[in-house]
């Protein structure tokens, strides 16, 4: 199940015919009161949400949803007629996971929903290991194997890995793995996230193609 929080009634019917029409059950909502009632009802597969709604914005709702464990991890694209970077890249540290432009195609919306869809099922972990793509990192002993073969890892490397793969399929800011990996003395070094970047992509061979670059924000495990 979809939701659409859109409070434009075209727009929204639009959306729900062409994701409907093309095999996906999907509701619209017009604004977070109704959006809050739903998700007492039932938990979707993803959210598509407006940032300009009437009361409480987007971007509130988004802080909302992702400070309660039960819809944290909601796969969520913003719907914006905002195209400026500052407010993409302030709507994807907030948490959402993808952004659309308006006006905007709907052969490209329901492709980006897809593909949100497709990468969103998240890693297998126990207690003492995360398991993604052939890639598997153990906790407790500070290894990864890597198609069957040990990864030599820096300890900053296995971290960024288990940072990036932790939160799979989402994106995350030079300055929040910084601030979590570094400490507050590298800020502003985005730098050395990006070297470190590099090499452990070299060092995973072909798999480090699943580390994806979002310009001018971060990284992701795509």
């Amino acid at each position: 199940m979809i939701f659409c929080v859109e409070d434009d009634a075209n727009i929204r019917e639009l959306i729900l015919y062409s994701l409907q029409s093309t095999g996906f059950e999907a509701i619209g909502l017009c604004d977070h009161k109704e959006l809050e009632q739903k998700l007492q009802e039932i938990t979707p597969s993803l959210i598509l949400l407006d940032v300009m709604l009437p009361e409480k914005d987007g971007f509130e709702i988004i802080k909302s949803l992702r400070s309660s464990p039960k819809t944290k991890n909601i796969p969520l694209i913003m719907l914006t007629a905002k195209s400026s970077e500052f407010d993409k890249v302030h709507g994807l540290d907030l948490g959402a996971d993808d952004y659309i432009t308006k006006p905007f195609g709907i052969m490209e919306l329901v492709a980006r929903v897809k593909a949100l869809l497709r990468r969103s099922n998240p890693p297998k972990e126990t207690q003492n290991s995360i398991n993604y793509a052939g890639i598997t990192i153990d906790t407790q002993k500070h290894e990864v194997i890597c198609d069957n073969e040990h990864i030599n890892l820096t300890l900053k490397e296995f971290e960024l890995l288990k940072k990036l793969l932790s939160n799979h399929g989402i994106v995350i800011s030079r300055d929040t793995l910084l601030d979590e990996i570094w400490g507050l003395s590298f800020y502003g070094e985005t730098r050395t996230v990006d070297a470190h970047i590099k090499t452990l992509r070299q060092k995973l061979g072909e798999k480090g193609n699943i580390i994806e670059t979002i310009r001018g924000v971060g990284y992701k495990i795509s």
